[in-house]
């Protein structure tokens, strides 16, 4: 469960913020003051804090740059009610994950809180190499193979990570290039410095240039005040662009402005800011085809490929499965409070035997499945061949999935002829949503903890839910 510290001299925010978030399975600790905030980081360091600029003592600021030097990488959200001022841009430059302006919509701050804990996580997990037996160690993300092509990728991350050299990470989808640039910041000399991801495919592009680059109060419609973007937030720290080959024409000028020159420009604004970040990219798409068919500037193609790392797909990494099994069922085992129950020979040889076009994710996904439906039992064949069935692509099960399209496709026309003007979207994801739950459920024979595990929600989220959409759940005894 994870622990979150508010910090702000308002008794009657601490009880009623402390009461959604308790609500939504956060653990929620609160401190009166900067100081009192501080001793409590110390004492036992939070995964996430979110506090006030304006309080009594120390301000806000002061209390976050104690805090992280105490325990460095730590996410802090700081809240303010005076946004067009430069305090909330002064915070984020010193390390503030990001900042909410009072008052505050409760759904936007339970994203920021999921990216911030997400942020935090990967900034304290250290990436190891795993060792010789294949567990993995105590190390819950971690390089696994013994394969060449891996002992290869391995001697680059060394070569290249004390560098300031920007690296491009090649690889298909699954393959760990995640991984890889997190070893790279954590093995270099700005490892105490921010790392920052940002995905150029998850964001909109019409909000991807704002989001890297920040803007100015009235770049555009709704830009009440200055915002800092990703790029300004690393200084003197990493950006990793995971799936660069992705990104928009209309980005990549300046991006290849920042590459050449180490300047940006805000949207909307004509100060240049000088910036001090390494960057690491990623993709899985053909880059040199990409040039040829106009998708990719030429000049950008080549300042990305100062160094590359390609990541081999896991049915070339002969002999790596076993080892990356092991080290999964033992994480995952860990993190959902599991025994660890092993796996059959058999169920072994199987997975060695399978193609997995998913690579490593597809891998971890199909054992997580399997831990999670073990019943404490050693997992034999039969759960594994249904744990990849689940994970099989629509281009592997045949018909079937068009059949499921079509009624899928038919439904949502049904809801934007029914709905036309009224909410169409919201009532096509309740009704998706709720059959998801209602599936998850029954797998799990009516057993609400490891639903909520199966769909990755908090346990009281998924009550809420079950109370929200009106489902009976029927446990059933296995």
């Amino acid at each position: 469960m994870a622990q979150i510290l508010i910090v702000d001299d308002d008794a009657q925010l601490r009880q009623s913020f402390g009461k959604i978030l308790e609500g939504e399975g956060f653990e929620v600790r609160a401190a009166c003051s900067g100081e009192t905030g501080v001793e409590a980081v110390k004492t036992a360091p939070p995964d996430l804090v979110i506090m006030d600029v304006r309080m009594p003592g120390i301000t806000g600021i002061q209390a976050m740059q104690q805090m992280r030097a105490a325990c460095p990488g730590l996410p802090v959200v700081i809240m303010t009610a005076y946004g067009g001022t430069e305090t909330a841009i002064e915070a984020t430059k010193l390390g503030a994950f990001d900042y909410i302006l009072k008052p505050f919509d409760i759904p936007d701050v339970l994203r920021l809180i999921a990216q911030g804990l997400t942020a935090g996580r990967l900034n304290r997990a250290r990436v190891a190499i795993a060792p010789d037996d294949g567990t993995g160690g105590d190390d819950s993300d971690a390089l696994v193979g013994q394969s060449r092509a891996m002992q290869e990728v391995f001697k680059s991350i060394g070569r290249a990570a004390p560098t300031d050299a920007l690296v491009l990470i090649r690889g298909e989808s699954g393959t760990g290039k995640e991984l890889v640039a997190r070893a790279l910041w954590q093995h270099s000399e700005r490892a105490d410095k921010p790392f920052v991801i940002i995905n150029c495919v998850a964001i909109p592009e019409t909000l991807l240039e704002s989001e890297l680059f920040g803007y100015e109060k009235g770049a555009f419609t709704g830009a009440g005040s200055r915002r800092v973007g990703k790029i300004e937030q690393a200084q003197r720290g990493t950006v990793f662009l995971d799936e660069i080959g992705d990104m928009p024409l209309s980005v990549q000028a300046k991006l290849l402005r920042l590459l050449q020159e180490r300047q940006i420009e805000r949207l909307g604004g004509r100060e240049t800011i000088p910036v001090d970040v390494r960057i690491l990219a990623a993709t899985n798409r053909d880059m040199e085809a990409a040039v040829a068919e106009g998708r990719l500037r030429e000049d950008l193609y080549y300042r990305l490929k100062v160094v590359t790392i390609s990541l081999p797909p896991l049915r070339e990494r002969e002999g790596d499965v076993p080892r990356l099994a092991s080290h999964f069922l033992a994480r995952l085992a860990r993190e959902m409070d599991m025994q660890n129950p092993g796996l059959t020979p058999e169920a072994l040889d199987q997975l060695s035997a399978h193609s997995w076009p998913g690579n490593v994710r597809e891998l971890g996904n199909v054992l997580k499945k399997a831990l999670i439906f073990s019943r404490g039992c050693p997992i034999g064949v039969e759960e594994m061949r249904q744990a990849i069935g689940a994970q099989r692509s629509p281009s592997q099960r045949g018909q079937e999935p068009s059949q499921a399209d079509d009624t899928l496709r038919a439904f949502i026309r049904r809801a934007l002829m029914d709905e036309a003007g009224n909410a169409a979207y919201e009532h096509v994801l309740d009704a998706v949503a709720k059959s998801t739950i209602a599936e998850a459920l029954e797998l799990t024979g009516g057993n609400r903890t490891r639903a909520a595990k199966l769909l990755g929600l908090s346990r009281p989220t998924l009550i809420a839910k079950i109370e929200k959409h009106g489902l009976k759940v029927t446990t059933q005894v296995q």
